[in-house]
């Protein structure tokens, strides 16, 4: 009678730190417009304003104050935009359907470029549902100014601290990247290393990130910028050479505590913005190719903190430097518009939307726009799993009008009304952080309750909007996933493969230059590399939660990620030491490891096992013998 694991795993709260601040903004921008709207006697504008100022908490998201603009006005320009067509079609019949089934289809579209895209899509789709579920008040043009001075209330109080913290976010996630570092040196040469190399990863994905999106064309106009992004790149040779050390001969012994806690000296002279003379970090003299890699690593890595005003044409990237606009835009437009996964997308939510609106059109269901609500949510493309997302959906609305039904049955309209949206509207980034499941739960009271304000029906929205979440749910999950046979099908193999033919690539890219000789380009490739495979793991955590058949061929190749993961850790780790003494592979060996995976990736492709071992194979003794094991064990778990 357990329940399965797939849901289990998705039901399970992440373990997240709670958001203070985010929680004090989403109380105040919810409640403080209902205050307003009942001081003047328009609570009906209230509510909207706190619609608007909803939509903007859920998207604030990201960490710089730059980035943070954009995020949120450029949804809520979307957003308006789709009240403002849901208006004109309110009680319109087929006519409605047809023109959410457009916006439908444009939202899947956009919603495929990428994250604010993503947000921008959802609440174009999602205004237009309420525009055309909800009676809202006229002239044309004011629901969605209302909507928009939402969005701008919840800026302006994101925005407050800027001129007093300035870069201090920027700082502090490279800050917190330097401490992933020490906790990864920390676990040089025990079980937890790995776990500590991936949320490294992470972190370095999302300094690199943050960096990148607020970069100027030229580094030369952002001191500031300049400074963060060359101590994030001197973190590169440190991590080589945290890989150098936990795959050290065990006869060295543990790593020296000295490492880590140089690391996280330096991250605490990132966040503060120290800079000058500062004494070099003590650590003890290396012994070996790999500690004296990382030593002289952390030595680098302390010089460039330290240094005031690092040299602007040094300070490159290890991601390549980023388009300009107009190669963005034409890089968007293509995406947008020739991407077959965009198209599918699109249909597919267009679909469901359609189904819903035909549903609810030809059968009276009460305020029926929660069932196209339902549908939007559940398969918004960057949640996870629409099959789990569904399920979820269901369970969190469930929890979220359990909470709904002694506010709506006891607290009366009017004053009352402003305390209890203060204390629901700061459980929403609080439950967010833990989940999908438990954020539908904090949402769902909210919606209600400001639904309620526009048309006054109290308890008796509870029951029927269970029932339109599990007509929407079911709508779903029937049109938007199981109709569908990338659903069933999904392209693990092929991403493997590509994975693995990438660290081929990375093999003889490594092993093929003389000492110092390319050194940028292989950490570039390395990065390219490491951020794949935290997408591709980052798949197959979401095909995890699927149901079988599903679930159960991730949970059949998941042994291969990790097997990959390994091999690039050990070419690094091998190709550091060469770089500080060791003897370097003959061309034969690098020849013979790259073969490997080229077969390995090939096989993974058709189907068919790989090809025998190669007889131009390192011998034992060679430097590479340590990598060819590694990728004799990931041939060997994808073909016992």
């Amino acid at each position: 009678m357990a329940p399965p694991g797939w849901l289990t795993e998705s039901l399970r709260p992440r373990d997240a730190p709670i958001p203070w601040a985010a929680a004090a903004r989403a109380s105040v921008a919810l409640a403080a417009p209902l205050a307003v709207g009942t001081a003047t006697g328009r609570t009906g504008y209230g509510a909207l304003v706190s619609m608007g100022a909803l939509s903007g908490v859920i998207g604030d998201s990201a960490d710089a104050y730059r980035m943070r603009v954009f995020n949120i006005a450029v949804p809520q320009l979307l957003g308006a935009l789709g009240v403002l067509v849901g208006t004109q079609v309110y009680g319109s019949g087929w006519t409605a359907v047809l023109a959410l089934t457009a916006v439908a289809l444009v939202s899947g579209m956009i919603s495929s470029i990428g994250a604010v895209s993503s947000v921008s899509g959802l609440l174009l789709l999602l205004n237009a549902v309420v525009g055309a579920g909800l009676p809202l008040p006229s002239p044309w043009w004011l629901p969605p100014a209302l909507l928009l001075l939402g969005g701008l209330l919840v800026l302006a109080l994101t925005l407050l601290a800027w001129p007093l913290r300035g870069a201090t976010p920027e700082r502090a996630v490279v800050a917190d990247t330097y401490r992933a570092v020490a906790g990864l040196l920390e676990a040089t040469g025990s079980p937890g290393y790995e776990d500590r190399r991936r949320a490294l990863t992470q972190s370095l994905n999302h300094s690199y990130d943050l960096l990148l999106a607020r970069r100027a064309r030229r580094h030369g106009r952002s001191a500031t910028l300049v400074r963060l992004l060359a101590q994030l790149n001197a973190l590169i040779p440190v991590v080589e050479g945290a890989a150098a050390a936990h795959l050290r001969p065990p006869g060295y012994g543990p790593l020296s505590p000295a490492y880590p806690a140089a690391v996280r000296e330096l991250a605490e002279a990132v966040e503060r913005g120290r800079t000058g003379p500062a004494p070099p970090p003590g650590l003890p003299e290396p012994r070996g190719p790999s500690t004296r890699a990382l030593a002289e690593a952390i030595g680098h890595a302390a010089d460039v903190v330290n240094e005031a005003s690092p040299d602007p044409y040094t300070a490159d990237d290890r991601l390549g430097r980023p388009a300009g606009l107009e190669v963005r835009t034409r890089r968007a437009a293509r995406a947008l518009l020739l991407s077959g996964a965009s198209w599918r997308y699109g249909l597919r939510l267009a679909l469901c939307i359609g189904l819903a609106q035909v549903l609810v059109s030809a059968i009276a269901v009460p305020r029926s726009y929660w069932v196209t609500l339902t549908v939007t949510f559940v398969l918004k493309p960057d949640f996870g799993s629409v099959f789990s997302r569904a399920v979820l959906r269901a369970l969190g609305t469930a929890a979220g009008l359990l909470i709904a039904m002694p506010v709506l049955a006891e607290v009366p309209h009017g004053w009352w009304d402003v305390p209890v949206m203060a204390v629901l509207a700061t459980l929403i980034p609080v439950l967010s952080a833990k989940g999908y499941a438990f954020q539908t739960a904090a949402i769902t009271p909210v919606i209600l309750m400001l639904s309620d304000l526009l048309n006054h029906q109290g308890f008796h929205l509870v029951l029927p909007r269970l029932y339109d979440s599990l007509i929407g749910c079911g709508i779903a999950l029937l049109a938007g996933y199981l109709l569908w046979p990338e659903s069933w099908h999904t392209r693990i193999g092929d991403r493997l493969a590509n994975a693995v033919q990438d660290t081929a690539s990375y093999v003889s890219l490594a092993f093929t230059t003389g000492p110092g000789r390319d050194e940028p380009a292989r950490a570039r490739y390395r990065r390219r590399l490491y951020r794949d495979l935290s997408a591709v793991r980052s798949e197959f955590q979401r095909a995890l939660t699927e149901p079988p058949p599903v679930g159960a061929r991730a949970e059949a190749w998941w042994p291969l990620v990790i097997a990959v993961e390994r091999i690039v850790d050990t070419t690094t780790a091998t190709r550091v030491r060469i770089e500080h003494g060791a003897p370097a592979p003959t061309e034969a060996a690098v020849r013979a490891v790259t073969r490997e995976l080229t077969d390995l990736a090939e096989a993974l492709r058709t189907g068919a096992p790989p090809p025998g071992a190669d007889p131009d194979a390192p011998a034992p003794d060679c430097a590479l013998a340590r990598l060819r094991h590694e990728v004799h064990a990931a041939r060997s778990v994808a073909y016992p």
